[in-house]
Parts: structure tokens; sequence; C-alpha cells
């Protein structure tokens, strides 16, 4: 390749790679179709047979083979050195080999940008892990199965905008910079500004936002946007991610619990071809119903299975006095791992519950089917409206699928005294040393004396979506630029 070819500055593409599949798609085997179209995009494969070279196009939309010849081919010997990654515009009719290949027989083309560095192939690839994720712009063009994930994420957003919106459902934008971090129990990442002199918080949740709106009058208002959490890094958390938030007002959680089903059905039909899923080499069956579990049931399976120690009851969960004397029975408050700590940090015996579940419940789910888990207890849902029946628990719901949770959803707290109660009690757990807590947001307390109507709303991570959808096995395969370490030299 030389240095001194100026590519141009614009090109006048006729088609895309997919369009002269399916327009020419009739031709027969060493025939022509007397249509002449200029094309664009990567070479990703050179074949240079002397007199012939034969180069595989890539552009967003697909593949076409581009055929040179050394009698019909402007700057053919150039043409034969052409590197992986170069990209070229052609011009030439369009041609079906007598092996049945369709073709560009090149009349003339230009370089457009040379690839400097190496590039992976059309057989190849790139596999290493890290250069997949740090340089996207290589994995794109190397591994054909990344650009149809990414490809699919794209439909899921487009599919889930238009599922809400046929429900007169309303898309808006709230604050990233929240000046009180609130919506959700998690770290927010903190920055200042400067002319106001104050700090503010990147958004863990728009909730709060959201539900100001139902006050305002949106009574079925959605946003997919960014949100930020001061985590770690794993398969399933990236600090940067993006959530599907919505408010529905007259409605409870068992509504949104049907209308969950309906929209994973719906997507897994457009973006997976059926109810029935594959991930990561589990079958997992999306069809209606999807069971309803309470949270103590899963407690109460997760100890026969033996995730906890065997023997504990629903009665035992139900009372207080009885699951305190059988943790110290079984000295599940003593020991040194997570289980232990969380327990002692524990200041209610709802909390003391959900800790039970979050350790060993969830690993009792079904995993060949969603479940919804039901029936939370109070303290550990500040937003939640509490059950008419049993004010000890909060109408809520959480989805979980292959072992993962996928959304969360309850009924809204809308008594602005109950809810400054609540926040109070926040407020006293931060003061004792709680990390993940929320703040006491007077402004929405105000904005719920104005009046709120009864609504339901839910959370559900698009990422993990994403991932089940196409079956990928890190959230990091489903972000474009996911968050990654600092590159050291060398």
């Amino acid at each position: 390749m030389t240095d001194e070819l100026r590519p141009p500055y614009r090109v006048d593409v006729t088609h895309r790679a997919a369009q002269v599949q399916t327009e020419h798609a009739d031709i027969a085997d060493g025939e022509g179709s007397g249509v002449t179209v200029t094309v664009a995009g990567r070479v990703m494969l050179v074949r240079d047979m002397g007199r012939l070279a034969f180069a595989t196009l890539r552009d967003s939309s697909g593949s076409i083979q581009l055929m040179a010849t050394a009698k019909g081919t402007g700057s053919f010997e150039t043409f034969q050195r052409l590197n992986l990654g170069d990209w070229v515009a052609a011009t030439g009719e369009v041609i079906r080999t007598r092996k049945g290949e369709l073709s560009v027989q090149v009349g003339s083309w230009e370089l457009l940008a040379q690839a400097r560095r190496s590039f992976g192939d059309k057989w190849k690839g790139v596999s290493d892990t890290d250069l997949r994720f740090r340089q996207r712009y290589v994995d794109l063009w190397a591994n054909e199965r990344s650009r149809e994930v990414f490809l699919a994420r794209s439909r899921v957003m487009s599919l889930t905008r238009r599922f809400l919106e046929d429900r007169a459902f309303v898309e808006v934008e709230t604050p990233v910079f929240h000046p009180i971090p609130g919506g959700a129990l998690a770290r927010p990442f903190v920055t200042h500004h400067n002319a106001l002199d104050i700090d503010l918080y990147l958004r863990i949740a728009p909730e709060l936002y959201l539900k100001r709106l139902v006050v305002g009058g949106f009574d079925r208002v959605y946003e997919i946007g960014r949100n930020f959490r001061n985590e770690g890094l794993s398969r399933q958390h990236n600090p940067e991610f993006t959530m599907l938030e919505f408010y529905q007002a007259y409605a409870t959680y068992e509504d949104l619990m049907n209308l969950t089903e309906e929209l994973f059905r719906e997507l897994a039909r457009e973006v997976a071809g059926g109810e029935e899923i594959s991930y990561g080499g589990q079958k997992v069956s999306l069809a209606s119903p999807w069971p309803r579990i309470p949270l103590k049931d899963a407690i109460v399976t997760a100890s026969a299975a033996g995730l906890l120690p065997r023997g504990l009851e629903r009665p035992v969960l139900d009372d207080e006095a009885a699951l305190s004397a059988w943790l110290a029975q079984h000295g599940l408050t003593e020991g040194k791992d997570e289980l232990a700590a969380v327990l002692r940090k524990s200041d209610s015996h709802g909390e003391r519950v959900g800790a039970l579940f979050d350790y060993a419940g969830e690993k009792a789910l079904p995993i060949d089917r969603p479940a919804f888990v039901t029936e939370y207890p109070a303290e550990t849902s500040p937003l939640s409206r509490r059950n008419d029946v049993d004010p000890t628990k909060v109408d809520r719901f959480e989805l979980f699928i292959v072992g993962r949770e996928f959304a969360n959803a309850f009924s809204e707290l809308n008594d602005p005294a109950d809810q400054r109660a609540r926040f109070q009690r926040q407020v006293d757990a931060k003061a004792k040393g709680r990390e993940e807590t929320m703040d006491y947001d007077e402004d929405y307390c105000r904005a719920l004396e104005y009046g709120m109507p009864p609504a339901a709303g839910e959370g559900l991570g698009i990422d993990r979506l994403v991932m089940l959808l196409t079956d990928q096995p890190s959230i990091r395969d489903v972000i474009l630029f996911p968050l990654m370490r600092p590159e050291r030299d060398g």
C-alpha cells in the first residue's frame, strides 16, 4: 500500500451490501445483472489468485464479495495488496460467479482509509476478551457475533419503547445530577458544581422524579436512561448501566407482573425467535404463567435444599423471637462470612428475613423459567406500599430469571407521613454506619402532600435483559464501552 494515495473527501455510495444481496438474489451462476453499483466498507478477507483477486467487503448491513481482474480493474496491483481492515469504495456490475458467489465485478475502486494496525480476519476474529471490551471498535468488525448482539440491543430498546407507547405510556427525561441521592439503596458517585458551589450526585435511580411526574398528572410515564452506582465490577455489574423505569397510576404491583410477562414474551419472540430461549446452556421457558413465590417460602425451600441449616419452617420465619433463637442455635450470627456480617447489622426482624433470602432464598428459585418473588418485609422496602392485610409486608415483587434479578416493582407508597417515617429510619441506619441507605428527601415528601394517586412502578435492567435474550455471559458483552481498569504501559 502506498501512502501517496489520497483518500476522497466524499463517496457516493449507491447500495449497502445487504441491499445488493436482496435485490440480486435471483441471478444465475455465471451471469451478470447489467446493474452497476457503488459499495463501501472494510476489507475483511483478500484472496490473490494472480490475474484475479477477491475481497470480502463488509459494511454495517452485511458482506458482499468484490471481484477484481487484471484486465478490467483499475489499479489492480494495488488492489492485490489491500490489507485486512482497509476501507475501500468499489464500483462495478453486480454478477454471480460460476461458483455461485454474488459479487461486484470491480471496474474502479478507491482506498478510503488504511488499517495501520493488524486486524482480525473474518475467520479468526478477536478472542482476547480484554482487547474486545477495551477496543470495541476492533471487536465490532472482527467478530460478527458482537455486531449482532448490539444490533439486538438496539432492537430491544426500540421494541420496548413501542410496547410502552402502544399502552399510552409517555417517555420523559429526568435529571442525571441529583442534589439528594434517592430511589435505591446504593452508594452514589459524587461531583461538584462550581457555579453553585454544591455537591451533586450522579443518579442511582430516576424513581423519585418520575413519581413527582405522577403527582403532576402524567398517569403513565417511563424513562430509559443511564444510572450510576459506585460499586464493584462483576459479570453482572457495571457502575454505569441502563434502566427502564415506568409508573402507572391506578394500578397495583400485580398489574405490573402481567405487563412484565407480556413485555418479556414479546421481546423474546421478536429478538430471540420464540418464548423458549437458551441461556448458558440452560433452557428457559418464558411462557405464561410465571410462578409467584412468597419470599419466606423461598427461604424454607432453601433450608430444605441444604442452602441453610435444615428445619427452618414458615412459623419460625413469621415469629421474631423464634427466628432469633433459630439463628443463635445454628450460630449464623457468629461466623465471619457475609451472611453473619449482614445479620449482625440488621436492626429488625424484616431485615434478618431479607438477609436470609438474599443469601440462600435466591439460589432456591427455579432456573428453567422466570419467577416473581413477592411479600417482601416492609423494613427492606422504604418506598413500597404496605399490604392491607399484613402491614409487616409490602406489595412488591422482584423478578428472577436463571438466578439473577431482572426487575423490582411495587405498589407505590403515597402516604407522606409514612414516607417521612421510613426516610427517617434510613437516616438513622446511615448514622449507625450503614453505607447503602436513602437520604431524606423533603421535597419528595412535599410532593406527596399535594396528592399522588394510587400507582405502581417498576425498574428493569436493560443490560441484563439483553444478556438474557442474546445468551451473553457478561454484562460487558452487551455494553459497548464498559468500565475497564486503566491500561498500564507495556
